[in-house]
C-alpha cells in the first residue's frame, strides 16, 4: 500500500499519525491538535470532527445521567432503566466510532461523519 502525501504539519508529526492522535482521548486530544496544528487541513479536519463528535457524545451522556438522577429522585423509576440503556448504547456507539475514526485517519482517509464531518469540513476550509 502506497502512503498518501497528506502534506506537512506544523507539529512535525506525520499527518496520518496526528489525525489518529486527534481521536485518542476523544474531544480532549481533538482540541489540543486543533489548537496546535495551524497548517494541515487533514489534521485540523480530524481534530475538529473529534471535538464535535466526542464532545457531543460526552454532553449527551452527562445530560442523560442527570435525568436518570432526577427521575430516580422523583420516583419515576420506570424511566431510569430506559435512559440507562440509551446511555449504554451511546457508550457502545462511541467506542465503535472511536476505533473506526482512528483507523480511517491513520489510513489517510478524510472519513466524514454525517453531521460532525460536514460541520468540521466547513470550518476547516475557512
Amino acid at each position: 500500500m502506497e502512503a498518501k502525501d497528506l502534506g506537512k504539519t506544523s507539529t512535525g508529526i506525520q499527518a496520518n499519525v496526528a489525525g489518529l492522535l486527534s481521536y485518542v482521548l476523544g474531544w480532549i486530544t481533538g482540541l489540543i491538535f486543533f489548537l496546535i496544528e495551524k497548517e494541515n487541513k487533514f489534521v485540523r479536519f480530524h481534530a475538529l470532527q473529534s471535538i464535535i463528535t466526542f464532545g457531543g457524545l460526552s454532553v449527551l451522556s452527562i445530560a442523560i445521567s442527570v435525568f436518570v438522577g432526577i427521575f430516580a429522585a422523583m420516583g419515576a423509576g420506570f424511566l431510569v432503566p430506559i435512559l440507562t440503556l440509551i446511555n449504554a448504547l451511546l457508550g457502545i456507539l462511541g467506542l465503535i466510532l472511536w476505533i473506526l475514526l482512528m483507523i480511517k485517519a491513520y489510513q489517510g482517509e478524510k472519513f466524514k461523519l454525517p453531521i460532525a464531518g460536514d460541520i468540521a469540513e466547513k470550518n476547516v476550509e475557512k
